[in-house]
């Protein structure tokens, strides 16, 4: 083992893993470069810690860049030992996790940093689908490697000192690092939607152990169940009330409260995460119209519609677990879609991916319309039109094409406020409530809020063998 596992690089691999159960490979491994007297310099482990080890008993690669090494700096036998990394994970069908402290591209090297750069691209390209990828950026992460976390399917980021960026905060018109740090986790989680998690290096670690735990290690073979030790029935009291902060009611009605949210300060009114359902992970999306915190307060409000970020977000996660087998658990509360003129410019696009993601993911997908489900904005979130193979509404559910008395309005629009009202309640009852959609079949089972828990958990243990055949195609365009 090389002398670099005591370095900061090294120590971080010993934390996240399993105690003494790291092998590394390539340690010996230096730079072969003899441009401006590189001969001359030591490139220990060529700036970067390979290798494997387990967490929680789970096989993972990972690979650590070293910042007392040329500060990081990746050339060519650096890449070289990811990209074979890559190649050993890819063959063993184990997540590869990269932990991130670059100064760049290693100027003595020049076409062969690039090309090095090129072949981690491909590589994390390749990989994509397959098995999952996880970046944690400690500290600097500039230029052309930024687009590594962008290949990730999770990025974790230091929140003090990490920096993340394509082009560095000065270097934008008009722009100073004092005025708005574009490169740092606060701007990268909150504003771009690049980075899922953010926190101290030993949350990052600790974070990190508990997202392996709950994935799968690969696309095919799947070692992500575990017993479940809480009531498969259990009543969940009062759930109605967590129906604007959905965040919390996932967490209700998870196995022992487990919920991992993803990029959870970005596109807020939209929930990303993970749940347990009888040891089960399941991914859940969720229309938010309020946010609370610890101690019950409520810090942030939204109307009940599709945004554009939110939109985005969702399409993403949802591609994510279909890629990996992962149920899909969407609860849905949309009246429409955003309405002004910033929306406008990308609204459409942003449903549609959103749409084909529900449409074309075969995983079991549970839906559950917990508020109001209006319009078109209710058939993008996972309808059953859309191919949900199971559809539930709470009872005081609403689902219709618009809210009843501007509808009544629309068809009577010179009648008085006596018919207006009297021609809304009757469109509530017959076209708008949870009843009239499962008469149509659209719902199949209307239920109390409280039994959310035992229902959708039988939904999904009755959909465990789903298998779904689609038309012969290389890919979709959306």
């Amino acid at each position: 083992m090389s002398n670099t596992m005591q370095s900061a690089a090294g120590r971080r691999i010993a934390s996240l893993l399993d105690a003494n159960s790291f092998v590394e490979i390539g340690g010996y491994v230096t730079a072969r470069n003899t441009d401006f007297n590189m001969q001359q310099t030591e490139t220990p482990s060529d700036g970067v810690i390979t290798g494997y080890g387990v967490i929680d008993g789970n096989l993972v690669y990972v690979y650590s860049q070293d910042a007392s090494v040329l500060g990081g700096t990746i050339g060519e036998m650096h890449a070289r030992k990811i990209t074979s990394l890559y190649d050993m994970a890819m063959k063993m069908g184990a997540p590869v996790i990269g932990l991130i402290d670059c100064a760049g591209l290693r100027l003595q090297e020049a076409t062969d940093a690039l090309n090095a750069f090129g072949e981690i691209y491909l590589k994390q390209s390749l990989a994509s689908g397959v098995i999952p990828q996880i970046t944690a950026v400690f500290g600097t992460c500039g230029g052309g490697l930024a687009v590594v976390p962008g290949l990730s399917d999770f990025t974790f980021m230091e929140k003090e000192h990490a920096q993340l960026f394509v082009n560095s905060p000065n270097a934008l018109d008009g722009n100073r690092k004092e005025v708005c740090d574009t490169a740092s986790a606060k701007f990268q989680s909150e504003d771009a939607g690049l980075v899922d998690f953010t926190g101290t290096e030993e949350e990052i670690l600790a974070g990190i152990r508990q997202l392996v735990t709950i994935l799968p290690a690969n696309n095919e073979d799947d070692d992500s169940y575990e017993e479940c030790t809480d009531d498969l029935n259990r009543v969940c009291a009062d759930l109605a009330n967590a129906a604007g902060d959905t965040a919390i009611l996932l967490s209700q009605i998870s196995d022992n409260g487990l919920f991992v949210e993803v990029k959870a300060a970005y596109a807020k009114e939209m929930v990303t995460g993970f749940i347990k359902l009888n040891g089960m992970t399941v991914g859940a999306v969720a229309n938010r119209t309020e946010v609370y915190d610890a101690e019950g307060n409520r810090t942030d409000a939204f109307d009940s519609v599709l945004t554009v970020n939110g939109s985005l977000k969702a399409a993403e996660f949802v591609q994510f677990c279909d890629a990996f087998n992962i149920p899909v658990l969407s609860l849905t509360n949309a009246t429409g879609f955003k309405a002004d003129k910033h929306a406008e410019r990308k609204i459409a696009r942003a449903a549609a991916k959103l749409t084909y993601a529900f449409a074309n993911a075969t995983v079991p997908k549970v839906n559950v319309v917990i508020g109001k489900a209006f319009g078109s904005a209710y058939a993008v979130m996972n309808s059953k039109a859309l191919g949900a193979d199971v559809t539930y509404a709470w009872s005081q559910a609403q689902i219709g094409m618009m809210d009843a008395k501007l509808a009544a309005k629309i068809m009577y629009a010179d009648a008085d406020s006596t018919v207006i009202n009297e021609k809304a309640a009757e469109y509530a009852a017959l076209q708008e409530s949870a009843m009239a959609a499962a008469r149509r079949g659209y719902v199949d089972t209307i239920i109390e809020a409280e039994d959310t828990r035992k229902y959708v958990i039988g939904a999904f243990e009755m959909l465990f063998t789903k298998r779904e055949d689609r038309p012969a195609k290389k890919h979709g365009t959306v």
